[in-house]
């Protein structure tokens, strides 16, 4: 639906009545991924795309229908010799689309209104809306801000265990930029009759800047991208830094590492990870990066040589509270030797930094499971560590 949200913000600003049909999930060789929207006014007005013309005839109608009715509905198109050209979805595979009313008295249209609002002005934002379950919640929707504690607008009635949950669950979806659902409990628990949530979040997604072009900035460049990541490689080298070497980065930058940090873009869901184990570039990396305002940073090298890099740092005027946040040697204790588990280490360090986790196995453990889904009293406010 945020894919639309400068026309149907329009639309809500006009004041008109409209149903909105997203894909909520896809399977095969369906063309729009999850969170691809169409919309239908009262007048037969229709924006935007849920498959690339396969369906829309049939999501269109859809639309009317929810329209005169004010009734939320799940629908799935799949491919058979039956049902392929009845609604056009020659294409093969599957598509399940949630199509939602939003009229003017409907109790979900100011959440949508406030969703809509912060996408157009370009804020992070996440809407939950339930897709599947008690017929009185499909469609209901809430808002979920990360400002502090995660905040959220709207809710599902008289179930505020639900809409806490629900907002803690969403506010992981936006900080890794991701639209996608999840299944939790009718009362928000993880036990009882499941219910499932579209999420879809209304943010870029978060960063890693891997720097050094070796074979193990390769295999963290994949489990980076698994994690939604956007990624990039930086190395001063250009027989390295290639595209050949990482096709699944993002962006490959050929610079020395400092300039690099100095002239792009970080903010706080930022991870920086060091891998050139080189004095001559790491020192003036590190220095930059200990006190830039991001989530992460890491560097990779022995003991030995750890130890040698945090003099040399202290020599230029790094600080005890700055080195401090230096995660070295870079990631968890896993044994990794190969790279494809040393980046798995790291991939499990930076996700127990970003969730408060502690890294020890959880057997025989007494601490949280999910470590970013607290109780708080009844309200609007959501939290997570």
């Amino acid at each position: 639906m945020l894919d639309i949200a400068e026309e149907l913000h329009r639309w809500v600003e006009q004041g008109r009545d409209f149903a909105v049909a997203t894909v909520v999930a896809v399977g095969g060789s369906a063309p729009r991924r999850p969170g691809a929207a169409l919309a239908v006014d009262a007048d037969g007005t229709a924006i935007g795309s849920v498959s690339g013309g396969c369906v829309e005839g049939a999501v269109y109608d859809l639309c009317q229908q929810a329209l005169e009715d004010g009734e939320s509905v799940l629908e799935r198109f799949g491919y058979s010799d039956e049902d392929a050209f009845a609604v056009g979805l020659t294409c093969g595979g599957i598509i399940d689309i949630l199509v939602t009313p939003v009229r003017v008295g409907d109790p979900v249209r100011p959440v949508v209104a406030t969703a809509l609002a912060a996408a157009v002005r370009g804020e992070t934002a996440a809407v939950a809306r339930i897709v599947s379950g008690p017929s009185e919640l499909v469609g209901r929707a809430l808002v979920v801000r990360p400002e502090g504690s995660y905040e959220y607008d709207g809710g599902f009635g008289a179930h505020p265990e639900l809409d806490r949950t629900v907002a803690a669950e969403a506010g992981a979806f936006l900080d890794a930029g991701r639209t996608g659902t999840l299944e939790i409990g009718e009362q928000g628990s993880r036990c009882g009759a499941p219910i499932t949530v579209l999420v879809e979040s209304s943010v870029p997604p978060p960063r890693m800047i891997v720097f050094g072009a070796i074979d193990f900035a390769s295999a963290l460049v994949r489990i980076g991208k698994f994690l939604g990541y956007r990624v990039t490689v930086c190395d001063a080298r250009p027989v390295f830094a290639t595209r050949a070497r990482f096709p699944e980065a993002d962006e490959i930058v050929v610079e020395w590492p400092h300039n690099y940090l100095e002239r792009t873009e970080v903010d706080a869901r930022t991870v920086l990870c060091v891998l050139t184990h080189d004095a001559k570039f790491d020192v003036p990396l590190l220095q930059l990066a200990l006190r830039l305002p991001v989530a992460y940073v890491g560097a990779m090298g022995s003991r030995r040589t750890h130890l040698d890099r945090n003099e040399r740092l202290r020599e230029v005027g790094v600080t005890e509270l700055e080195l401090a946040r230096l995660r070295s040697p870079i990631g968890l204790d896993l044994g990794a030797r190969t790279p494809e588990e040393t980046a798995l280490s790291i991939a499990a360090e930076i996700v127990a930094n970003r969730r408060g986790g502690s890294g020890v196995s959880l057997t025989g453990a007494h601490t949280p499971i999910h470590h970013d889904v607290t109780s708080v009293p009844a309200g609007r406010i959501g939290s997570v560590a």
